[in-house]
């Protein structure tokens, strides 16, 4: 399977046709950008960690009966996946307070929520992605009851199975963002990625940070820190 034309380009990723209509190529690049791009920089082996990273996840994920947008592996950076179009929603579920969930609700960091949150950003950069509730979410037709309550669904189960996995590798799973898009039969799937960029990994003994916020907070070591987490799943 070859690129075709590029079809767009992200933050993290590029994607590109191919000769199926319904089969995309994502290619997995280093830039690192936070806080809705202000920050821009370089991690050095991050697009080779989290293609890998994302398709374990990906192909695990499946087994346990959530759909998602993998096909295969094509190399390092490159993964085929199957063409959607994405839900404009950045769905986040939380166990542990950190980030902005403690900055807007004055909560410190490392509080152990009573169960786990999940909360609807509006997918939208020019508005600094911001957060929704299923009202705005109808109101907006940005996605149907039905399709909300589906992704709800599928959230908390990744969240159970992350939590699970991730704690054997002697890490604590704090939050992460998932997005969701529409196959062409209207069949809702996961897709984006898992990896660092999208979570927040913590050493479950130490407490030390594993992922972006390495970068977004300047406590150095950040590329040490995305191999780390490679060698804790993949030896």
């Amino acid at each position: 399977m070859k690129k075709l034309r590029q079809l767009y380009e992200g933050k993290a990723k590029k994607v590109f046709t191919t000769d199926d209509p319904d089969l995309v190529i994502v290619e997995y690049k280093d830039d690192a950008t936070a806080f809705n791009g202000e920050k821009r920089g370089t991690i050095v082996g991050k697009g080779v960690i989290n293609n890998k990273m994302t398709n374990y996840f990906m192909q695990l994920l499946s087994e346990t009966g959530i759909p998602t947008h993998f096909i295969r592996e094509l190399s390092d950076r490159e993964t085929l996946v199957r063409c959607v179009s994405i839900v404009p929603l950045e769905v986040i579920v939380r166990n542990i307070a950190a980030g902005s969930f403690s900055k807007r609700y004055g909560v410190e960091e490392g509080r152990l929520l009573r169960r786990p949150t999940l909360e609807f950003s509006y997918k939208n950069d020019d508005l600094g992605d911001p957060l929704i509730n299923t009202y705005h979410i109808y109101a907006l037709d940005l996605a149907s009851p039905a399709e909300v309550g589906l992704i709800t669904e599928y959230a908390f189960k990744i969240n159970d199975f992350l939590k699970s996995t991730l704690a054997q590798c002697g890490i604590t799973l704090v939050d992460f963002k998932l997005e969701f898009g529409k196959t062409s039969s209207g069949e809702i799937i996961l897709a984006d990625e898992i990896s660092p960029d999208t979570c927040r990994f913590w050493d479950s003994k130490t407490g030390e940070k594993l992922d972006k916020d390495r970068f977004r907070q300047d406590l150095g070591n950040v590329e040490g820190a995305y191999r780390e987490m490679a060698r804790r799943l993949f030896g």
